[in-house]
């Protein structure tokens, strides 16, 4: 069976991507279509900031496009390759805006130094507000403006000509099902029922939700594994296409 997966490549790489494999290993076919594309901005306020950590109690990260601004920021403004910049991460495994803001306010202390908020222009206001009304600091800066992939609808298109209708597709982000779900339901017609919709996590499934979509699946947390485990027992014993 077949699964689409609507996300980047890691590491640009779609035959070593992590998801890929795990899917494989249920012998579940998956192919990787990009969705996004990202403009960084607002790097010289960036290394402004960075110039200055004792003005700061830590980072936040919640994107893997903000940790890749700091990276060009570091690249472009000292002169020499930062492969790694060396942050020990925490709370990593928490999953959603919700439990992270829950995992900060468990060790930061009300009215301490801020922590600086590197993130992009369509971030939701969970985290801030959370921290907000436990009286930590946080301090936002966008870094990052999201785009829909110039290939995107054309990648759609020759998927579903040469593939047919997925088994599952699995949507990454909510920005994820604002630029493709139309085109989706557009190309599957009358089968778009046969489609078990995933998601990588509740963010996600809201926005499908929300769009009218229901969602079979949602990852417990998002990896690899729990994804193609998650995937697996929706598609158990279903009448789908191959």
């Amino acid at each position: 069976m077949k699964v689409l997966l609507l996300k980047d490549p890691k590491d640009k790489d779609s035959e070593r991507d992590p998801y890929i494999k795990e899917l494989g290993s249920f012998s579940l076919e998956a192919t990787l279509i990009p969705v996004l594309s990202f403009e960084f901005t607002s790097l010289d306020s960036l290394f402004d900031k960075l110039s200055h950590p004792e003005c700061y109690g830590g980072l936040v990260f919640t994107s893997p496009r903000a940790l890749e601004a700091i990276k060009i920021c570091l690249k472009e403004k000292s002169k020499k390759e930062v492969e790694e910049i060396g942050l020990i991460p925490q709370g990593e495994k928490a999953g959603n805006a919700e439990k992270l803001a829950e995992y900060i306010c468990s060790r930061e202390k009300p009215n301490s130094s801020a922590l600086l908020f590197p993130c992009g222009a369509l971030k939701r206001e969970v985290l801030p507000t959370a921290l907000r009304e436990k009286g930590i600091p946080l301090e936002s800066l966008t870094v990052y403006q999201t785009t829909q992939h110039p290939d995107l609808q054309e990648s759609l298109s020759s998927y579903f000509s040469q593939q047919g209708i997925p088994a599952s597709v699995v949507f990454f982000s909510p920005s994820g099902v604002k630029f493709c779900l139309q085109h989706i339901q557009k190309l599957s017609g009358d089968l778009i029922n046969q489609v078990k919709f995933a998601a990588i996590g509740p963010t996600t499934a809201e926005a499908l939700q929300g769009a009218g979509i229901a969602v079979s699946c949602t990852a417990g947390s998002p990896t690899p594994q729990d994804l193609a485990a998650a995937i697996h027992r929706a598609l158990h014993n279903c009448s789908v296409p191959q």
